[in-house]
């Protein structure tokens, strides 16, 4: 007998159940364990605890093999390693990291790359003290010599601004607290824009305007946003002539404008928010170019209106909408206007003059690739720079002059450990017909000899969620799946936006369940063409994927031998109707208001937590952070609980909380592969797979 199939040597943690009755809509839910919502009772620390240990020992035969796996992937990153260099204003800003160090140096070089280094931020040092550590956004004053940026030191995106004197080296006393972490100077060099979080919900609600050296008591507050729906956030237009307020919801946006010049005037409304209309704004030579899905745009079009007259009614067309292609984004420089498009699932970067004689596409020959534009911050550029990847091609860096029409690759990722050829493995895009006729995509990767026999371990992931697209790119540390017989499989469900924005409203409100049925409609296809069968198919998702997972275990448990949910969104109807968890009112328009019976009775149909029943569970690992913003802890805490009670079966149920992090995981660069080297662990093991 091997030491995978035997018995535990302690019992599973069992939760107390502590009745709560939870009444709407003449409907009365009964939740055993709505007790665990208290982070600051023993009890509940104490059982997160127990779950911790559980997992240890259950997977104690497997702690050689996390380490393995670690140093594996560990070993394939480079170490001393930075970022290509960009210039802004005079210098070049490049990220880097030291040999044996897990945070990141950001320096520059004053005009040229062979200037001495300016060391701006040692975060190495800055974390010392912290068992959790992110530096947010720095923001360089206009005249170079002053820094703002902001720390997180406990993983709930509760940043501390503070300034720092980069030609003296001196901190300020300016202390912010409670921010977004992002902040924006005006062209004074005096005063600074940011935005604050409301202390129970963490909504972004309200932007303030500090000046320099004096009391942030002081600090005045420049918009408060009362729409419990809508977040706010403030930035500095790239041609540096505005700084600009806006406003968001999943359905419709706002945007307030001010001359950087003279901070202390009137913000103005670009254009006032109305239902339905999203769009963003780019400021360029006395002209801004908006993108926006007003008048049937629903994949978007670009428009343009003088920065005298930014009303709705004033904007002309300057892309028209087209039904097959999605207009995600533009970058603006001097003499050109770049369009990342997408079409079929596929991005394309749009080369156009502003003299109207060019105009074409940048050539890409695959069909599960990744193309994005990069950071171009310097306005009068001839030089666009985006980044390229596929799943078997490693990222790169290419600076493209848009004069020229050349190409140079700045930078290709770099697989260390001798072992990577990307020759070695094949992708490939299928199409999958769904219950309802639509055909979804799915993107895979696997080493080159797999045959399709159904024998083949197969891990699918999938998203699913607020029109967020998964596009197929590298990993290194996916080798390690790889290479050991894995098939990796990327279902484009809907609920994202990989086939246009009417994708994501298919798997949205009362058409989520769109969502679940395409991920499971995936699962059955990749079994009936032999990639895999349900003996050795898997799947994972996180946050909103993690309610997926939680979804396609209720419905078809029978498809998987296992399933990853990481920081899992499983409790649905609770967390909707209660307005003081974070993120909770922004979100109506994704899942529906349940304080509405129509939304409550729908959310109430599929949420996983509420749907647990008296049957067979594929084996489960499941991870979340204690200080999670996001998805708060107690949410999987409760569906494992849950699960525990009511499942039939002997299969793993496994839990993994990070007591120090949150929803993004441990802060350290290497630090977080020790919670993959333990998700991969447990499925190799699972297939028999130890070494």
């Amino acid at each position: 007998m091997n030491k995978s199939s035997l018995k535990p040597l302690i019992h599973p943690p069992k939760a107390p159940k502590k009745d709560k009755r939870l009444s709407i809509h003449n409907d009365v839910r009964i939740d055993n364990y709505y007790w665990l919502k208290d982070r600051e009772n023993a009890e509940v620390i104490d059982y997160l605890n127990a779950e911790n240990e559980y997992t240890k020992q259950v997977m104690s035969h497997t702690e050689g093999f996390q380490k393995n796996l670690f140093e594996e992937m560990k070993g394939r990153i480079k170490e001393d390693d930075s970022t290509v260099p960009y210039k802004l204003n005079g210098y070049w800003y490049l990220t880097r990291y030291e040999k044996g160090k897990d945070y990141p140096i950001y320096s520059r070089k004053k005009e040229h790359l062979d200037a001495d280094e300016e060391i701006l931020f040692d975060c190495n040092e800055m974390a010392k003290e912290h068992a959790y550590f992110n530096l947010g956004g720095i923001s360089i004053s206009p005249d170079n010599k002053l820094a703002s940026f902001s720390v997180d030191v406990v993983s709930r995106r509760q940043y501390t601004i503070q300034i720092k004197n980069l030609v003296t080296g001196e901190l300020y006393n300016d202390k912010i607290l409670n921010t977004t972490g992002s902040s924006t100077w005006a062209n004074d060099n005096k005063t600074l824009f940011y935005s604050v979080k409301d202390e129970v919900t963490l909504r972004s609600h309200k932007i303030f305007k500090h000046k320099l050296h004096t009391n942030t008591d002081k600090d005045i507050e420049v918009f408060h946003e009362t729409d419990e729906t809508f977040n706010t956030y403030v930035y500095k237009t790239k041609s540096k002539k505005y700084i600009v307020i806006g406003s968001s919801s999943t359905l419709s946006s706002e945007y307030q404008i001010l001359s950087a010049d003279t901070p202390d005037s009137e913000f103005r409304i670009f254009q006032k928010r109305l239902p339905d209309l999203e769009y963003s704004i780019a400021h360029y030579n006395g002209v801004f170019y908006i993108i926006s899905n007003g008048d049937g745009a629903t994949n978007f079009k670009l428009l343009k209106t003088n920065e005298k007259n930014t009303e709705k009614e004033y904007w002309e067309d300057v892309i028209p909408h087209r039904k097959e292609v999605l207009l995600e984004d533009i970058e603006i420089f001097k003499d050109y206007l770049v369009l990342n498009e997408r079409e079929n699932g596929l991005n394309r970067l749009r080369i156009m003059n502003w003299k109207g004689t060019e105009d074409y596409y940048l050539p890409f020959n695959s069909e599960t690739y990744t193309v994005y534009i990069g950071n171009n911050p310097d306005f009068n550029s001839e030089v666009l720079r985006y980044g390229f990847n596929s799943l078997t091609t490693p990222s790169s860096v290419i600076d493209y002059n848009l004069k020229t029409k050349e190409s140079e690759v700045k930078k290709e990722q770099e697989v260390l450990g001798g072992m990577f050829d990307k020759n070695d493995y094949v992708s490939e895009r299928i199409w999958a017909t769904v219950r309802d006729g639509s055909k979804v995509p799915i993107s895979l990767v696997y080493k080159k000899g797999v045959k399709r026999n159904g024998a083949n371990p197969l891990l699918q992931y999938a998203y699913g969620s607020y029109g967020s697209t998964i596009d197929p790119s590298f990993s290194t540390i996916r080798l390690s799946l790889l290479d050991r017989g894995f098939i990796y499989a990327i279902a484009h469900i809907r609920g994202g936006e990989y086939l246009g924005r009417n994708w994501y409203e298919a798997g949205k409100l009362l058409a989520k369940k769109n969502t679940f049925h395409d991920f499971i409609d995936c699962s059955k296809h990749l079994i009936d063409k032999n990639y895999t069968s349900n003996k050795h198919l898997y799947a994972y998702g996180g946050s909103a994927g993690g309610l997926l997972m939680g979804v396609i275990i209720n419905k078809n448990p029978e498809l998987y031998n296992g399933i990853l949910a990481a920081v899992p969104f499983v409790d649905v109807v609770t967390t909707m109707l209660d307005n003081t968890i974070p993120l909770t009112t922004g979100e109506y328009d994704e899942w529906g208001n349940p304080n509405k019976e129509i939304y409550y009775n729908y959310m109430k149909s599929y949420s996983p937590y509420d749907n647990v029943e008296a049957k067979a569970y594929p084996n489960m690992l499941v991870t979340t952070g204690l200080h999670d913003s996001q998805v708060q802890y107690w949410e999987p805490a409760k569906w494992v609980a849950k699960l525990r009670e009511l499942k039939t079966d002997t299969k793993k149920l496994l839990m993994h909380i990070d007591m120090d992090s949150g929803h993004g995981g441990a802060s350290g660069r290497f630090e977080s592969l020790k919670e993959v080297a333990l998700e991969y662990a447990f499925l190799l093991d699972l297939e028999g797979i130890r070494a």
